[in-house]
């Protein structure tokens, strides 16, 4: 009668050791498994992701918008990690549209996918392939709730919760490479679980009520079962025991039911509470509207009364008028608002007209909306009448100086105090008729981040060292919350913007013709089909800039910095672009025909199918620069580094390889030599170059190039 429970004792003692085996070797096929889940489901995304840049960046088919599902899901992810924000539609190559919106759809369809095979066998494939199989209490595959509780919550959700306070509250914050340590940290550590008596137990396998077994162990035990009746009983009281040990570690919902009492006084108190919370909100709401309600009919007598004593038949002096709209512009009211912008049109005498300005600049941005009101209905005003009416035009045009001279004092006062404020299609710009005065918009050196200056005319304005980008309320640039100005599709023409900081700044279809850009900070600025025709733009920094389809014909783009800019399509003709780097450039399909990038680096540059006809590439760097079917006819080459470029298809009619020796007999007065250097062809490939003729040849063959003609 004892003896099966002595054999079973002995047995017990005999296989800790192996058990112990049997649990790392089970936890070793576990993590495997979690990994090969994780990099299939990366992977997906990444290889559609990585064919995609590749396209958009190599290609010349026809580039369309951003697929808008990818532009909201590119800022929601942006938000929360504290990324850069990117305002605008992005153009993209087709195939790209379609590649990252697989990219997309792919690692969400694998993880449900996933979850479905887990909720329904206990296995996902992976889990297959390192025999791990997870079961509920009963043995069975947990069901579509329990997996999403196992994985939605406990594997993803509170690992990855608890990483993104401590990092988002901590100095770490934004460095994403610490947060994605926290998170493996926290992942890592949520697997390993706590110790209890059973041994360890992952908290998503308590949360969601599953166990994770050895599926292969399992399978060989019911195999030897069906060997003997002894066996069989011996694992049924395995599987009776370890049934045991499931009830004796009940879940969340059977502590709940186990104890009414507890819950029952939970829920109460969260009820009261709620009661309480919502009374006394509703009290607070409302205490601040009969507050309100009082503090309004206060500034109505306040206006009432003051307004009568602005009336023509009022029989005020100036002073009593005076003292009477610096009042209503202490009311901060909007009637009183639109009443002194009203105001500011219809008086004549200068010394009210003054105090109108103090007025309105002492209620500050709040007085803005309705001065830019006036100023569109004053442009409009002024459009309608013919070029005969010089008087009439010339009153018009005085009363819309002088609105234009209280925004721009406004925006002088209160610098940095004016984010979200909205200027669009606002005239801000030189106007006026030939001998009428002109009005100049200065706004140098103020903070104008976040001003809406969309299809403003600014044309001739100063914004000489002013900022129009900040680094918003976390103090920290380059994080989601950065405000920007907008200027797309503004009048820029001839502005002065030297060492002006417009990074990141939306300026499509902007006109910058002819304006001052020196030094300028325009990196990541967003300029499509922006008109830069004769603009100064020396110094300035256009890294990654986007100037896709842009025209800067005529430009000086000396010594600025477009590294990695995607200048896709744009027109550069004529442009002076002396020593300009322009490495890892996107110049596929531009123009720079009579164009002077003498010393210019275009390093790794994609020039593909681009137009350098005529242009001047004297000491230019072109080390493994991409010049598939480009245009370099007359071309100037010397001295020029084509290491590594790829040439194939690009046309070398009349291009300078290698500079002329000049005969004397041929000519009275000898041209000196300037040391003018060939240019550097060792390793270049001119299989497929187009139009070299024999001096080229010649000359590539003896400098180490490789071309079939070559001995």
């Amino acid at each position: 009668m004892t003896s099966p429970i002595v054999r079973r004792s002995n047995q017990s003692g005999q296989s800790k050791k192996p058990e112990r085996a049997n649990s790392v070797l089970l936890a070793s096929r576990r993590f495997a498994a979690w990994a090969a889940e994780i990099t299939l489901v990366v992977t997906s995304g990444l290889i559609p992701f990585g064919i995609g840049v590749y396209t958009n960046s190599r290609s010349d088919l026809n580039r369309v918008p951003l697929n808008p599902v990818l532009v909201v899901t590119e800022r929601a992810i942006a938000r929360p990690l504290a990324l850069p924000v990117s305002y605008g539609i992005r153009n993209v190559a087709w195939p790209t549209n379609i590649l990252w919106t697989i990219a997309l759809l792919a690692p969400i369809t694998l993880s449900w996918w996933q979850l479905y095979l887990l909720a329904k066998t206990g296995s996902t494939i992976p889990k297959r392939w390192f025999k791990v199989r997870v079961v509920n209490e009963q043995g069975k595959p947990p069901g579509l709730g329990a997996v999403v509780i196992r994985e939605g919550f406990g594997r993803w959700t509170v690992p990855i919760s608890i990483a993104y306070l401590l990092w988002r509250y901590s100095f770490a914050f934004p460095n994403l490479g610490l947060f994605t340590f926290l998170s493996l940290l926290m992942i890592v550590g949520e697997g390993i679980g706590l110790p209890s008596r059973r041994g360890r137990r992952a908290l998503h396998d308590q949360l969601a009520g599953t166990y994770t077994i050895d599926a292969l162990l399992a399978s060989n035990r019911q195999a030897q079962s069906a060997g003997g009746n002894d066996e069989a009983e011996e694992w049924q009281e395995g599987e009776e025991l370890a049934a045991d040990q499931t009830n004796q570690s009940p879940n969340l919902w059977r502590r709940i039911q186990q104890n009414p009492n507890l819950t029952m006084f939970g829920i109460g108190l969260t009820s009261m509470t709620a009661v309480l919370a919502t009374l006394i909100g509703t009290q607070v709401y409302i205490q601040i509207q009969q507050s309100q309600r009082a503090t309004q009919k206060i500034n109505r007598e306040q206006f009432d009364e003051l307004r009568n004593q602005l009336t023509p038949n009022s029989g005020a002096t100036n002073e009593q008028r005076q003292s009477a709209i610096l009042a209503m512009g202490g009311i901060n009211d909007p009637q009183s608002i639109k009443y002194l912008a009203d105001l500011l049109v219809s008086e004549t005498n200068p010394s009210v007209l003054d105090t109108i300005q103090q007025a309105l600049t002492t209620v500050g941005p709040q007085a803005i909306p309705e001065l830019k009101n006036k100023n569109q209905f004053l442009v409009s005003e002024l459009e309608s009448i013919g070029s005969s009416a010089a008087q009439e035009r010339e009153l018009r045009q005085g009363r819309l100086q002088r609105n234009q001279r209280t925004i721009n004092k406004i925006l002088s006062v209160y610098s940095g105090k004016i984010q979200g404020i909205d200027l669009s299609s606002t005239q801000l710009g030189q106007s006026g008729t030939p001998g009428s005065s002109f009005f100049n918009l200065v706004l140098d050196n103020l903070d104008l981040s976040g001003v809406k200056f969309k299809s403003a005319n600014l044309n001739q304005a100063s914004f000489k060292g002013s900022r129009f980008r900040g680094a918003g309320e976390d103090g920290r640039w380059d994080t989601y919350d950065d405000v920007m100005a907008d200027l797309s599709q503004a009048q820029l023409q001839q502005a002065n913007l030297t060492d002006a900081n417009l990074s990141r700044v939306l300026m499509n279809r902007t006109d910058l013709s002819r304006a001052t850009l020196n030094r300028a900070n325009l990196s990541n600025a967003r300029l499509y089909d922006a008109k830069l025709n004769s603009t100064q733009l020396v110094g300035a920094d256009l890294r990654n800039a986007v100037l896709e389809r842009a025209s800067l014909t005529g430009a000086d783009l000396g010594d600025a910095k477009l590294n990695e800019a995607n200048l896709y399509a744009a027109r550069l003709g004529r442009v002076t672009a002396i020593g300009t780097q322009l490495s890892f450039a996107n110049l596929t399909n531009s123009d720079w025909q009579g164009a002077d990038l003498s010393g210019a680096y275009l390093d790794r540059a994609n020039l593909s199918n681009a137009n350098l006809s005529a242009t001047r590439l004297a000491g230019a760097v072109l080390r493994s620069a991409q010049m598939e079917n480009a245009n370099l006819q007359n071309a100037d080459l010397s001295l020029a580094d084509l290491r590594g470029a790829n040439v194939a298809g690009a046309d070398f009619k009349g291009a300078i390889i290698a500079p002329s020796k000049q005969d004397p007999a041929d000519q009275f007065v000898q041209t000196p030599d300037l040391g003018s250097v060939s240019a550097v062809v060792q390793g270049v490939d001119f299989s497929q170059a187009k139009n070299l003729d024999s001096k080229q040849l010649a000359y590539i063959c003896t400098q180490g190039g490789i071309h079939p003609r070559c001995p």
